[in-house]
């Protein structure tokens, strides 16, 4: 009798990649991040002139071949500051979702996985922060911390827990009664080696399509905070504190406030975008769909 040759098993992670590659505004969104983040590590090189050097002979030049993006008020170069304030962005996003995505998850997890008390003690703490305005919360904690880049991470971090905390614990109550949690119950298996080994893995998904979005308002809270003052402080480059700088220049130096605001738009949509495109392929409800058209528009 001759064996018969089954197919390769295809892992999880190729089916979401394969899923993903077929959506053409994802592949967009990851391909304006890699540039972000290469502008992010070598801003300083690639940056024609001083960010911080101020020539007041040279203020309110519009864009031309030496400043391509303009000058400032005080005669900085506005293309400069853009590509080093890229750094400042993203690391703020990615340190202030970084700590909410820890926090939260372990809340969600725990919450999720033990239920009843304790499920409603710390959802309802959540449910509490949740409640105030992101961006208001943000500025009573920054009232309290005082302004500054550090503390704007940990504002924001703050001020995102209670979504993933949500997310999290959401994903858990619909697993956390699966089969294979039952056996691992059954087996005396304590409870935190079943969060992590068998309903972590099996929740990653919503997380990792939460996680790509907040990146996205967390960069606009950035914005937002240094624009009111409570953010990056000058002289140091931040897109939100550029365009405050701009207000009072808009009828005259209108560059100001446009090189910088399309960055913040070009990298927020990219973050959506490609978040867009990893809930698409996480999903096994559009996996067909997907596959069936070949692509997305």
């Amino acid at each position: 009798m001759t064996d018969v040759a089954l197919p390769p098993h295809r892992s999880r992670t190729r089916d979401v990649l394969g899923v993903l590659s077929k959506n053409r505004l994802a592949i967009v969104g990851l391909v304006v991040l890699l540039l972000l983040g290469v502008v992010a590590l070598f801003g300083e090189w690639l940056a024609p002139h001083s960010p911080t050097r101020t020539n007041i002979p040279n203020r309110l030049e519009p864009p031309s071949l030496t400043h391509p993006f303009g000058t400032d008020e005080l005669g900085r170069d506005i293309l400069s500051r853009v590509l080093v304030a890229a750094r400042v962005s993203l690391q703020v996003g990615f340190i202030a979702v970084g700590l909410s995505l820890a926090v939260g998850v372990t809340i969600g997890l725990v919450a999720g996985y033990y239920g009843r008390f304790v499920d409603t003690a710390l959802m309802r703490f959540m449910d509490m922060v949740f409640a105030f305005p992101a961006i208001l919360l943000a500025i009573a904690i920054l009232a309290v911390l005082g302004p500054g880049i550090r503390n704007a991470m940990i504002a924001i971090g703050i001020v995102y827990t209670p979504i993933f905390a949500r997310v999290t614990r959401g994903s858990v109550l619909s697993v956390r009664e699966e089969d294979y949690v039952r056996a691992s119950r059954s087996v005396g298996a304590s409870g935190p080696r079943i969060i992590v080994r068998h309903v972590l893995p099996n929740v990653m998904g919503p997380i990792i399509v939460q996680t790509s979005l907040s990146l996205a308002f967390a960069i606009l809270s950035e914005a937002a905070l240094s624009f009111l003052g409570l953010g990056v402080q000058p002289p140091d480059p931040a897109w939100g504190r550029m365009l405050a700088e701009a207000r009072g220049f808009v009828r005259v130096a209108w560059w100001m406030g446009v090189f910088p605001g399309l960055a913040i738009v070009v990298t927020v949509m990219a973050f959506n975008l490609l978040g867009d495109g990893l809930r698409d392929a996480l999903d096994p409800r559009q996996k067909s769909v997907i596959e069936s058209r070949g692509h997305l528009l």
